[in-house]
């Protein structure tokens, strides 16, 4: 007797991609715990993913496909998800160049441009409780950035770093301080932007192709200067030729490069939660040199 696939881990990774792109699985390359590789019958590879939180599953596939609606970067195709997988197309990576980071900047530019209702907005089909990474991120809307920011994208966090004992009292009062000083630091106002939301160098795959990639969003509407702050904060192949391509597309307010700090404080807080003191001493000296400009 056949057993019936079920949604609670029973299934391979192969069974999986058979049955969320109906095409039968050739072959089956474990990449990591979560992650697999799967060759189908009629040639293509795909990746499988595995999450334990059905919310993570859904809030990626939704912002996958938010990404791609725009038209503008290129993130892999999304073949099926259910509550406890995702099956996607793998892109085969090449090495990175300056040509393909201008035109990635200029790309970048179109998907911010392409906008979303309200800072905040999760993706069509997304979730107000996403994730970005491992850590919980609420995808609340609100009218104006500055508020918004500091309750929604850098006050939870801190309180999560304080209570865990990794930013400290007089620590939390410096990012407080900036929070309630953010109008005047946060430059002029801009219309909500198609954010990726976890822009680190991890998730840039340089393709085979000779072209750049997107994966593991965390896709919200925001301000467009976090996509970009958060690509500095880790580190970027040819970073220059990509703000060169963003700037010929659709120039930054003046004095975007004394707000790169701001932008930052949210993925650095959520890193403190996850990764511990180190990344706390970089929030509250971010924090700081804010409020010192």
């Amino acid at each position: 007797m056949n057993r019936r696939p079920t949604l609670d881990g029973d299934e391979g990774p192969g069974a999986v991609a058979a049955r969320l792109t109906g095409r039968p699985a050739r072959a089956v390359r474990p990449v990591s715990g979560a992650l697999s590789e799967v060759a189908l019958d009629d040639g293509r590879l795909v990746v499988v993913k595995r999450s334990e939180d059905p919310g993570a599953v859904r809030a990626e596939a939704a912002g996958l496909r938010w990404l791609a609606e725009a038209g503008a970067v290129r993130v892999p195709a999304v073949h099926g998800d259910d509550p406890r997988w995702l099956v996607v197309d793998r892109v085969a990576e090449g090495r990175p160049s300056a040509a393909a980071a201008g035109r990635f900047g200029r790309d970048l530019a179109a998907l911010h441009a392409s906008g979303a209702p309200a800072f905040g907005a999760p993706p069509p089909g997304g979730l107000e409780d996403a994730y970005i990474g491992r850590a919980p991120m609420r995808n609340l809307d609100g009218g104006d950035w500055p508020d918004w920011y500091a309750e929604h994208r850098v006050l939870p966090y801190l309180r999560l770093a304080v209570d865990a004992g990794t930013v400290r009292p007089a620590e939390s009062a410096v990012i407080e301080e900036f929070c309630a000083r953010l109008p005047e630091l946060a430059g002029p106002a801009e219309p909500p932007a198609r954010l990726h939301g976890d822009l680190w160098n991890g998730n840039v795959l340089w393709g085979g192709d000779g072209e750049v990639w997107l994966i593991d969003p965390a896709a919200h509407g925001g301000h467009r200067e976090t996509d970009l702050a958060m690509l500095r904060l880790f580190g970027c192949p040819h970073l220059d030729r990509v703000l060169e391509g963003y700037q010929e597309a659709a120039p930054l307010a003046e004095g975007w490069r004394d707000r790169v700090g701001p932008h930052q404080l949210f993925p650095l807080l959520v890193h403190a939660v996850l990764f511990g003191r180190g990344y706390a001493e970089q929030a509250v000296a971010a924090a700081r040199t804010a409020l010192a400009r």
